[in-house]
């Protein structure tokens, strides 16, 4: 019996031994996976051996491979748009036939080695099993090597949970010149690369290289502002609407100035009404939400109840600030009572990219807004053009020609000029009247002209926080009873006639200086797309504005002083009189220094013209970078 018991002893503490070396080396890989990276012998299929059988995540991974061109090389990074780290990788980049190519770097990356698979370095693998939240690393084509590369990643969340085949969208390379500089790596001769390599900053608006706006117009439809930016590649924010079947997939970028990027399915051009897919800064990571836009006054896009109502956040990065994300919509999707139809419908495209966010919905659009110009249907994946801002820019070319032109000149004329050209007329009245009424009714057919064509254009209030639509609406009022009061203005001499004075230069220099304060807060505005430089210029128009005031103002006080009688009237003196100085009733000669305010006049006229014709141009042309841009690049290919 004692026999028996001892071996039953035995056989028990053999296989107490035997399911310890048993768990023991199922549950060793689990604490440290993949300590030196992947092996060789996975190049091919990407499909790490774990545990003997471990498979591969289905589904869509939580991270994503983004790949940018640079120069002659690619920098490509792996992330997780949820924040989730990772311990393992392996990197590839492959042809379109799945032919590996090319060679990674090392020294770009401080968590991974290279991997011999067909050639020297054509893979890349991570040191250790430590979390990483990201990784980036520099990858060179073959020389002799052009068109589209896809960079294929296995990714390893932990030991027993990851995903093989994450791809980035393909990269297009252009071959390199016979005498592009090779730089070989001190440690390993068979590995090359460009000279004195430093890792630089990843561009998510990269204008000639940027795999978002591949197959737009061809198999996707893409949209995005400012205009023209599609064909142009260097788009602020935009979106590509790629249709698949059923599958309706929404894909948005913006530049990094923007913590959010939206698209908005409208049934006309105008914001109200319409359902938006937005994709915010969250930290590190972007988030997809649903929202639903109100229209005038209130406007606003406040986040459904429940803002994941009929999407799916596939893809998403944030590089450098810029955001990218990719977003699968639900074919029928009801929002607020209204149906939302991608297959049965035609709609606006409207895009848009904010710099703040509130607590349940984003902020205003003040990085770019554009809309669509007419419906259509998402699976047509043919040129979407902008709607036309012609209204707009003949706006705003109609106040600056108005204010800083017409205006500026007649209120000169009016103020300096009374004792210039005497004896001569136009018109039956004197010289300096029959011009200066001839400026100001410009003035004002141009700034009503203005004003109705921006409320035919945005057919209500504008919603731009922006003091504009205020001062602009105050100036106009202005300049619209100017002449109604100039019409009923008393006769010289009478008792009256101080007070119309006194009401008329009132009412006219504050209409002009709202109206340049108004001018000042145009830059601001998102849809008029004017540079910064914009308010330099109008600092100048200042700057002449006054010194030429100061000028002829100092001339008058010279004037008054040189002769023993009052040559010329201060101009304000002037104000609670008849209106004309009566102290040259009797002369038929200029006042002195008459010359010299008529050469002061044509210099003015000359500079303003300049500056105006300037304005116009910037805005008519606006966004004037982008345009400038735009006709370069066609001077470029048509040669």
């Amino acid at each position: 019996m004692k026999r028996k018991g001892k071996q039953a002893i035995l056989i028990l503490k053999d296989t107490m031994l035997t399911l310890f070396f048993i768990l023991t080396a199922t549950l060793l890989p689990l604490v440290t996976p993949l300590p030196q990276g992947a092996p060789s012998s996975v190049c091919e299929d990407m499909v790490p051996f774990h545990g003997g059988g471990i498979l591969p995540q289905g589904g869509l991974s939580p991270y994503t491979v983004v790949a940018r061109r640079q120069g002659n090389e690619v920098v490509i990074t792996i992330t997780s748009a949820l924040g989730i780290p990772f311990q393992g990788f392996l990197l590839q980049g492959r042809t379109p036939r799945r032919e590996i190519l090319g060679q990674f770097d090392s020294r770009s990356i401080n968590e991974g080695h290279p991997l011999d698979c067909g050639e020297t370095a054509d893979a890349i693998t991570h040191n250790s099993p430590s979390d990483k939240n990201s990784i980036e690393v520099l990858w060179s084509p073959p020389r002799d090597y052009e068109g589209p590369v896809i960079f294929n990643a296995t990714i390893a969340q932990t030991y027993d949970t990851f995903w093989v085949g994450v791809a980035s969208e393909p990269v297009h390379i252009t071959k390199r010149g016979a005498n592009d500089p090779i730089w070989t790596h001190p440690s390993n001769p068979h590995v090359h690369t460009t000279p004195d390599y430093e890792p630089r900053p990843i561009k998510q608006n990269t204008v000639e290289f940027d795999p978002f706006y591949d197959g737009c117009a061809v198999s996707k439809l893409c949209f995005g502002a400012p205009t023209d930016c599609v064909a142009s590649k260097n788009c602020k924010a935009a979106v590509a609407v790629t249709v698949a079947g059923e599958k309706y997939d929404f894909e948005l970028k913006a530049e990094p100035s923007a913590a959010w990027v939206g698209v908005g399915l409208s049934e006309d051009d105008k914001m109200g009404d319409d359902s938006v897919i937005e994709c915010v800064k969250r930290g590190n990571t972007v988030a997809a939400y649903m929202s639903y836009t109100n229209g005038a006054p209130n406007y606003g896009a406040p986040r459904l109840s429940n803002p994941q109502l009929g999407i799916q956040l596939l893809n998403s990065s944030l590089v450098d600030g810029a955001i990218y994300c990719k977003v699968r919509r639900d074919v029928l999707t009801n929002v607020n009572g209204k149906t939302f139809d991608l297959i049965g419908k035609k709609y606006n495209l409207l895009i848009a990219a904010g710099s703040s966010v509130k607590q349940n919905s984003v902020g205003f659009h003040d990085v770019t807004y554009a809309a669509s110009a007419e419906s259509q249907a998402l699976a047509d994946v043919s040129a979407l053009a902008t709607k036309s801002k012609l209204l707009v820019r003949l706006h705003g070319s109609f106040m600056i020609a108005a204010w800083l032109g017409t205006a500026s000149v007649g209120i000169l004329l009016a103020r300096y000029y009374k004792q210039t050209w005497v004896g001569h007329q136009m018109f039956g009245k004197d010289i300096w009247f029959a011009w200066h009424r001839t400026f100001m009714v410009l003035t004002w057919a141009l700034t009503i002209a203005a004003f109705v064509l921006i409320f035919v254009e945005l057919k209500a209030w504008s919603g731009e926080n922006n003091p504009h639509a205020i001062l602009g609406t105050i100036t106009t009022i202005l300049c619209f009873i100017q002449p109604i009061g100039a019409y009923f203005r008393p006769h010289p001499g009478t008792a009256k006639r101080p007070i119309f004075n006194w009401l008329h230069w009132s009412i006219g220099n504050s209409a002009h200086i709202i109206a340049i304060v108004t001018l000042f807060f145009a830059v601001k505005l998102t849809k008029a797309e004017l540079p910064a430089f914009f308010d330099w210029i109008l600092v100048a128009y200042v700057v002449v504005y006054v010194i030429s005031h100061l000028i002829l103002l100092v001339m008058n006080c010279i004037a008054d002083k040189s002769s023993e009688r009052r040559v010329t009237s201060f101009p304000m003196k002037d104000l609670g009189g008849s209106g004309r100085n009566s102290a040259y009733a009797d002369r038929n000669g200029d006042a002195p220094f008459s010359n010299f305010r008529k050469g002061l006049l044509a210099v003015y006229i000359v500079i303003i013209l300049a500056i105006v014709i300037t304005l116009i141009v910037i805005t008519a042309l606006a966004p004037i970078e982008e345009t400038w841009i735009n006709l370069k690049s066609s001077v470029m290919n048509s040669k």
